[in-house]
């Protein structure tokens, strides 16, 4: 048998020490063997005990789990599942946490009926965590937006579209892509993040703050345009009308998610055929593959994550193994790449 994933669980509150390490006690693939009440007694049992995994508050006293996070990755690079209130602010926290490197995040549960499903994805995330790659990406600075004055421009008959999806890992990949996309890119994008609804909007409004390219959260009715972004919210899937206009809908999880990659490509293609480039990048299991065939089916072009920079290869690993990508692409040259494929004059890699 292979040895157990060791735990730390790290929080203010005693009570949630003790529910946290009594539902992880139930799996025996997981050993806690510690707790920590901040940051900073974080700290030091990372260097004492190298837990393989910690779930890490955010709000605490002496040191926040911010800070705590941020040299936990610099003096004992460890594996982090935060734990995030579903306020405003703790969505905030939450992606700021996942730029600094956190692996991924579970809402606080919100009442007793909710905690059983919220401990339930808690030990998912962990093993997901602790099979992670710890990836070493470059810190990005907010970048200058004097080229933000280029406004989204109605979409032309020959400009591309690129549908990006990703999972876990995902929130530090667009930030590396993102970060190098001209604000005058002659293409319009799609994002797809598997991510909880209180947490999308935060998301794109970090992406479009610091980065040239403008980014929002879709809303119904909206349309595609050149040098736009739209993220789709969480818990919505995203599809496009007759008339190209965004829908939203709550219908069935897709690959035990919403909202799918799929679904988003499936519909793209139906409006935009040979049009659409796409990219799948870090996260676990196989959405954005079925997707990944419709786009090629329709004579446009799939990007895979490679494997090197990949936090789960997962979702990556489907569209290659599948025969649908035409390229794998480190992270730090998807950018350029895209750039590249939308200025050929025939989409061409």
């Amino acid at each position: 048998m292979s040895q157990p994933i060791r735990v730390l669980i790290v929080d203010d509150s005693a009570f949630m020490r003790m529910l946290i390490a009594r539902h992880l006690a139930y799996d025996p693939a997981i050993q806690v063997v510690g707790s920590a009440r901040d940051g900073i007694e974080a700290l030091q049992q990372t260097a004492e005990l190298r837990p393989d995994v910690l779930t890490l508050d955010i709000e605490m006293p002496r040191m926040d789990g911010l800070i705590a996070l941020q040299r936990i990755m610099i003096e004992s690079p460890t594996a982090v599942v935060m734990l995030s209130s579903r306020t405003q602010q703790g969505a905030r926290s939450t992606i700021q946490a996942l730029m600094r490197g956190a692996v991924d995040f579970v809402p606080k549960p919100d009442g007793l009926r909710d905690t059983q499903s919220v401990m339930a994805e808690l030990i998912a995330k962990i093993k997901a965590a602790a099979a992670a790659r710890q990836i070493r990406l470059p810190v990005r600075s907010p970048a200058a937006l004097l080229a933000k004055n280029a406004r989204p421009q109605p979409l032309r008959a020959t400009d591309p579209v690129i549908i990006i999806g990703a999972s876990t890992g995902g929130p530090r990949a667009l930030e590396q892509i993102f970060a190098e996309l001209p604000a005058h890119l002659p293409a319009a994008i799609v994002v797809v993040q598997h991510m909880p609804a209180e947490f999308t909007q935060s998301l794109a409004q970090r992406l479009n703050n610091s980065y040239p390219f403008s980014m929002r959260e879709a809303v119904d009715g909206d349309q595609l345009a050149r040098g736009l972004a739209l993220l789709a919210p969480g818990d919505r899937h995203l599809r496009f009308s007759s008339s190209r206009r965004v829908v939203l809908d709550n219908g069935p999880r897709h690959n035990h998610v919403r909202p799918s990659i799929d679904i988003t490509m499936e519909s793209l293609v139906e409006h935009y055929r040979g049009r659409v480039i796409g990219v799948v990048l870090t996260g676990m299991g196989m959405d954005g593959t079925a997707g990944a065939g419709y786009i090629k089916a329709a004579g446009g072009h799939v990007i895979a994550e490679h494997e090197s920079t990949s936090m789960i290869y997962g979702m990556p690993r489907s569209v290659i193994e599948a025969g649908l990508a035409d390229l794998a692409v480190p992270l730090q040259d998807l950018a350029a790449v895209l750039v590249r494929m939308v200025e050929h004059g025939r989409l061409g890699v």
